[in-house]
């Protein structure tokens, strides 16, 4: 019989951590007599960041006497208290290898539904002051898992526990830990974990990704290309920077112009997906070379990109690509890269865009345009006036080769002609979005400026689309993922403080910072931390993938080696350094 050895409770408090404070509720400590378990909560507890615990789903945690037992020797502790782990629950009897997901239990007054494995996080290493902790959580196969509260109801050490229904696929807590972090997944313990109904939300969102990705891609061609017999052309990309000749310059507006880049020698180039980008590496002047990032703005032909800049005011790669750069120059160019692409299927497809967002989203409409497409389609763009109107008539053109496409124009400082239906003065609202007909189950993709992407996509899901439909892109630093570091004032990107580094050079390439790499930086993760760089993490030892960034050119080394590598042209920049100049895409 298993038993409740200890009742774990604390409220979050602000921990100093690494120069910033971190609001965390890993801080428990055992409590005498009984307590009171409710939906969220037990008595007297709390957890500091709800993104990633606590709530209904996660309103428990459980870790076993065993696990600690196995740690103690493991790590040569005799510090080990309970509570330690951040559970709420010590348990005896209870091990991840046969505890399963769906299980229910009777403890004390209350009952419980096992929902997920706990969540890999930096803060149970930050308790242990074990940095790695998180990953030998996962790679020992001990995790600890979460419960539900069924039946609210008081609970106090010596409880026994009473198991009173398995799971419906009797998926074991350490094997569904497996199942998301480490490689070599089961298909059929993937369709398990699916057919598990008590399985948290966001564990089934991953797995559903994670079983689509096993699924071969859709053949032929491109997504839209059902019918057709073309095939998608198979030239490999190239490694790093490739130098390519521009091969001529066409100004679209006052502001904007597209650039036509060839190869050197003839070679075809790789087809993009519509969508992607490219990262362009120019000497403008500087003490190193700048790298920008481009989205393609049309279809890719064998021998030719196109990608269109944007003249911004104190822009120092555009100034230079449309005052300097000339046809005939060279420039170093990395291969399309990007998962803001066009996915195929047959849900109707909404493309949004303001001002020069509408280049990504123009590649898919003329993917989209060669392929006579059958899906029904809205095209809904916003421009300052009718000169600043990139690709207006190009847009038009390709909207009128698809049997089922809505065009929708605004301009914000001009009223439109009369003989213009599809063009509107002002800005797109949710209910103008609700009046056109969009579809709920629609597939939409927007970009634009941060405000305009939340205002249009916080619109379509008023409408009624799921949030997993609605697609964003933007090129400036991403927002940051920091679970539980207490929010600062933002600073400007800079070079970190400190004297410089001797080693080679590295580039965060939406930041727009170069800066040599120097061994007092624990890794690149905490080189962009100290140039004050937005930057995303949760575990920070190479198990969530949290931290995953394209690496645009370069090669890197892993100091802790990842429980599973990221797909290839990317890195997990918490627990990689450089051994080359690197390029990020950060």
């Amino acid at each position: 019989m298993a038993t409740l050895l200890s009742v774990n409770v604390g409220m979050p408090k602000d921990v100093s951590w690494q120069g910033r404070t971190v609001h965390t509720g890993a801080w428990k400590s055992p409590v005498p007599g009984p307590r009171m378990v409710r939906r969220l909560n037990i008595e007297g507890d709390g957890q500091g960041d709800l993104a990633g615990h606590g709530g209904e789903i996660r309103a428990v945690l459980v870790y076993q006497a065993q696990s600690y037992q196995y740690w103690q020797k493991q790590l040569g502790r005799d510090d080990l208290t309970y509570g330690m782990f951040g559970e709420n629950f010590t348990v005896d009897g209870m091990p991840d290898d046969e505890v399963c997901i769906g299980d229910r239990y009777r403890i004390g007054e209350a009952e419980f539904e096992v929902t997920q494995p706990r969540v890999t996080c930096y803060r149970v290493g930050m308790r242990l002051g074990e940095p790695t902790m998180a990953a030998l959580l996962v790679a020992h196969h001990r995790p600890g898992f979460y419960l539900r509260v069924l039946t609210e109801g008081h609970v106090q050490a010596g409880d026994e526990i009473t198991l009173i229904r398995k799971g419906p696929e009797e998926l074991s807590v350490a094997d569904t830990d497996a199942l998301l972090y480490l490689p070599d997944r089961d298909p059929a313990k993937l369709r398990k974990a699916l057919n598990i109904p008590a399985l948290s939300p966001g564990w089934q969102q991953s797995f559903r990704e994670l079983a689509a990705a096993q699924q071969p891609r859709q053949e032929p061609g491109w997504p839209g290309e059902r019918a057709s017999t073309q095939q998608p052309r198979e030239v490999p990309e190239w490694p790093g920077f490739k130098t390519m000749r521009v091969a001529r310059i066409v100004p679209e507006t006052p502001t904007v112009s597209s650039v036509y880049l060839v190869t050197t020698d003839g070679t075809p180039l790789p087809e993009a997906r519509p969508g992607q980008y490219l990262s362009i590496r120019l000497n403008v002047g500087g003490p190193a070379p700048a790298v920008r990032s481009y989205s393609l703005s049309s279809a890719p032909t064998a021998d030719t990109y196109r990608i269109s800049v944007k003249h911004e005011l104190h822009g120092q790669v555009s100034s230079y690509i449309h005052a300097t750069l000339r046809p005939g120059d060279l420039v170093d160019i990395a291969s399309p890269r990007g998962t803001f692409v066009l996915e195929g299927g047959t849900r109707p497809i909404v493309l949004i865009s303001a001002g020069i967002g509408a280049t990504p989203v123009l590649a898919m409409l003329h993917q989209l345009a060669a392929a006579r497409d059958p899906r029904p389609l809205w095209w809904i763009h916003t421009a300052h006036d009718r000169a600043h109107h990139a690709f207006a008539d190009e847009t038009h053109a390709l909207l009128a080769q698809l049997p089922d496409a809505h065009e929708q124009s605004y301009y914000t400082a001009e009223a439109p002609h009369p003989d213009e239906p599809h063009i509107t003065h002002g800005r797109p609202t949710a209910p103008a979005l609700a009046a056109m007909g969009i579809p709920t189950d629609a597939d939409a993709y927007i970009c634009g400026p941060p405000a305009f992407m939340d205002d249009l996509g916080g619109f379509l899901r008023e409408h009624g689309l799921s949030p997993e439909r609605i697609h964003t892109e933007q090129f400036s630093a991403l927002s940051a993922i920091n679970p539980g570091v207490t929010a600062t004032a933002a600073v400007r990107p800079h070079q970190p403080p400190g004297p410089p580094g001797t080693g080679p050079l590295i580039t965060f390439a939406r930041s727009g910072i170069t800066t040599p790499w120097s061994p007092a930086h624990a890794s690149l993760l905490d080189l962009a931390e100290a140039c004050d760089i937005p930057t995303r993490w949760s575990c920070r030892t190479g198990v969530c993938h949290t931290c995953v960034t394209h690496l645009v050119a370069g090669d890197i080394a892993y100091t802790t080696p990842p429980l599973e590598l990221p797909e290839p042209g990317t890195v997990l920049v918490c627990c990689s350094e450089p051994t080359t100049e690197v390029v990020l895409d950060l």
